[in-house]
């Protein structure tokens, strides 16, 4: 039986807003109505922030937005005043990990379990209430580690000033953090860009509706009303982008400046615009910049495999087949179970009429991805070519078993025409920002006293999350590293046993990442490290300690959509009595 091969978690996908400028190299609340200085004041940092929705306690349905602006609001306002806070995408992918809907109301524990499995400091949540005319706002900080309610903090006045009675909320639940939270509300108040409210209710409206012409509608207005903020402009770009409209998402992406928290999905977007446009030469312009800018301004693991595949592609157009082989083989290295890159491999082999490295890296691809029928047409055709006819016919073979009799795409090649390949290049067309999951450098940060008095917990995140940054660049031996440093200060650290499993599943050691997991598991139950466990567990054929293990997962998280699915699997499969 053979799966799809897992991935480190859904953590890869998470998108975090830290304010990191790749481009300008420097700290900035991402509003273009704030100078840029040259010495910026130091900001404190308390810790990385989760904020969810706040729940409507009685005002009528049509105020139903005001919570979902409140949370959008509070990720602006802690982001400019430099606090780490995972944007609304990061805590949307992990509720649909666990196939929680968006609006659903969650209990301070399935709060604090999601915190826990984002490496969260403090969540961020609360309720409002309104007649239309007058707002009233509660807001709490639940700490992850150690557990413990913070003071409830309470703001109201007329609805009219929701921008201003949010900002002295915000300032005041940081407050509540620490001992003393040093910027008063005057200068935390001009870190925040003034914003009428009128454009705000129209923007998260936008970003509410699932209709694209209400949204663009919506959107629009917004950036009428406020034509030089960003976020509207992002999110309409993204909305002709997602509907293959580049010649309408292209300005609307020129738009995001690139000292913005967005410019980097910005710039990738546009990148991905140019490619589809038959511009090569500026997509290359792109993906390079953006890859310049990376190594510039960020620390380890800034190489993003996404870019270096589109680069590669770019390159590849043009006829720059060195360049774009070195990028896609590193892009490869990065990510190992990702098919795509040896598949665009491949591709390249063939533009070169190199059959047999085509076959190895269509071979490849087909491993890392074996549900895949054009990776395996692929292969039979380079083998074809190659003359190996036994090998063609036995992957044919395979193929009718587990595509049936017609499961083959019919390949479309002309063998005197290298541009007939392009149709087939897979291009990536969604960023992952992990390795932007960065502590800022320099002098624009520093620890809270709260902060530097929680040092133990501090460092051991740190070093998960600079073992993720290497693990994500490829360098495993020093992801090892970081992970086991964690153990110093938290010698049963969850987190630190989850991310060393994957280190040895790479490296094949399927006993030893199993003994991680188990270790990980009696620190803290997880439907994550539970289906993890399953695969592992499938990988060495021992498919009824799998199934125990999923149907483990399930009870945890009843909706996790990695857990049915595996589950749905194993049901087709005939139970084998592995349980050793």
């Amino acid at each position: 039986m053979r799966v799809r091969p897992f991935r480190m978690r859904s953590f890869p996908r998470l998108l975090m807003t830290f304010c990191l400028l790749v481009g300008a190299g420097q700290l900035t609340s991402g509003q273009s109505n704030v100078p840029a200085q040259a010495a910026r004041p130091i900001l404190p940092q308390e810790g990385i922030f989760l904020v969810f929705p706040f729940e409507n306690a009685g005002a009528s349905p049509r105020l139903d937005w005001i919570g979902e602006g409140l949370e959008e609001l509070a990720i602006q306002r802690l982001s400019a005043a430099g606090q780490q806070v995972y944007s609304l995408a990061g805590r949307l992918n992990e509720m649909d990990r666990y196939g929680l809907p968006s609006s659903a109301k969650l209990s301070r524990a399935a709060m604090l379990h999601i915190a826990q499995e984002l490496d969260a400091d403090y969540i961020v949540f609360g309720n409002f209430n309104s007649d239309g005319k007058n707002l009233t706002v509660n807001g709490r900080v639940l700490r992850v580690s150690p557990p413990a309610l913070l003071p409830t903090v309470n703001e109201n006045g007329p609805l009219s000033s929701l921008m201003e009675l949010h900002t002295r909320l915000v300032w005041r639940l940081l407050g509540t953090c620490g001992q003393s939270y040093p910027l008063s509300l005057a200068e935390f108040s001009k870190l925040q860009r003034p914003l009428s409210l009128a454009a705000f209710e129209q923007y998260i409206r936008g970003l509410l509706t699932n209709d694209d012409e209400s949204r663009l509608r919506d959107l629009k207005e917004a950036a009428r009303l406020e034509p030089d903020w960003p976020e509207p402009a992002f999110a309409i770009g993204k909305v002709y982008f997602q509907r293959n409209d580049c010649g309408a998402a292209l300005p609307w992406f020129a738009k995001v400046p690139p000292t913005h928290p967005r410019s980097v999905e910005a710039r990738f977007a546009a990148g991905v615009c140019r490619l589809r446009l038959g511009q090569p030469d500026k997509a290359e312009a792109v993906f390079a910049g953006l890859q310049e800018d990376l190594h510039r301004n960020l620390v380890t693991g800034a190489d993003l495999p996404e870019i270096l595949n589109n680069l590669a592609i770019a390159r590849a157009r043009q006829n720059h087949l060195p360049p774009a082989l070195a990028d896609l083989g590193r892009a490869s290295d990065i990510d190992p179970d990702e098919g795509d890159y040896p598949f665009n491999l491949g591709l390249l082999a063939l533009q070169q009429k190199d059959m047999a490295t085509a076959a190895t890296h269509f071979a490849e691809a087909v491993q890392r991805e074996p549900d895949n029928s054009e990776d395996l047409a692929f292969l039979i055709y380079a083998l074809d070519k190659l003359g190996k006819k036994a090998d063609a016919a036995a992957q044919r073979e395979a193929a009718e078993e587990a595509f049936g009799e017609k499961g083959l795409p019919l390949l479309k090649i002309d063998s005197k025409n290298g541009d007939s390949l392009a149709g087939y290049e897979r291009v990536k067309r969604e960023l992952d920002l992990t390795s932007l999951r960065l502590e800022l450098e320099g002098p624009q940060m520093q620890q809270s006293p709260a902060a530097e008095a929680a040092a133990p917990r501090d460092d051991a995140v740190a070093h998960i999350r600079r073992g993720r940054q290497e693990f994500r660049a490829g360098r495993l031996d020093a992801a090892e590293k970081e992970f086991r440093a964690a153990f110093v200060t938290e010698p049963n650290n969850a987190s630190a046993h989850l991310e060393l499993a994957e280190i040895c599943r790479r490296r094949g050691k399927l006993d030893d990442a199993v003994q991680e997991l188990q270790l990980s598991l009696g620190a803290r139950d997880s439907a994550a490290a539970r289906t993890t466990l399953a695969r592992i567990y499938l990988e060495q054929k021992k498919v009824d300690l799998a199934r125990t293990e999923v149907e483990k997962a399930i009870k945890l998280a009843p909706n996790y959509p990695e857990a049915k699915q595996l589950l749905d699997h194993l049901g087709k499969s005939k139970p084998t009595g592995g349980t050793k």
